[in-house]
């Protein structure tokens, strides 16, 4: 399976949050316990420090880590996971681009039908709507990490109408795009409530 474009702090984001959505995708294998877990593992969160990457569960195992007891990464959990697995790496990585169901369909090779079907079953999600959710958590890391203008992302992770954008933003985030930033640099700054 090919690599996800994700930057570190990007899946640290996604272990904190315990986003199972990346499941299979990437392992968090901490360096002082010899563990490994799934993005989504409920565990306790080592430090950020101690913590490496691996794309690939032989690669991790290779490295000398054990699988964690708790979200058993080393176990599949359907007989369809390598096809959702392919096409939410195909999602990932190709998220910039007008995407449509046939050329993820064809990417993995079933009939789109067939695709929206299985992978709703499988993840609660059309790839449509699981597409729209990277996009989202992309323009998330880039407003919570950068000086790009709300315009510029939009475009940026693969929005072609800012509308679109900004409408699937606050559906998902429950906030505009600048009320995020907003609040995720107060929180930043040691502002923030809670």
């Amino acid at each position: 399976m090919a690599d996800i474009n994700l930057s570190f702090d990007e899946m640290w984001e996604k272990i904190m949050a315990c986003d199972q959505t990346y499941d299979g995708l990437f392992y968090t294998a901490v360096k002082t316990t010899k563990i490994y877990c799934r993005p989504s593992c409920r565990s306790r969160k080592p430090k950020k420090i101690n913590v490496e990457f691996y794309h690939d569960i032989e690669m991790v195992e290779k490295a000398g880590y054990r699988a964690c007891k708790r979200c058993q990464p080393e176990v599949e959990q359907s007989p369809n996971t390598a096809i959702v697995k392919a096409v939410i790496s195909f999602l990932i990585n190709h998220y910039k681009q007008r995407l449509v169901l046939n050329d993820i369909a064809e990417n993995v090779g079933i009939s789109p039908f067939y695709l929206e079907r299985l992978f709703k079953q499988e993840t609660n999600e059309t790839p449509r709507a699981y597409l729209e959710r990277i996009r989202i958590d992309k323009a998330a890391h880039l407003l919570k990490n950068t000086q790009l203008s709300n315009l510029d992302i939009c475009y940026g992770v693969g929005f072609h109408s800012p509308s679109n954008f900004y409408r699937a933003f606050r559906r998902v985030k429950n906030c505009s795009p600048s009320e995020f930033r907003n609040k995720e640099g107060s929180d930043e700054n040691g502002m923030g409530g809670s």
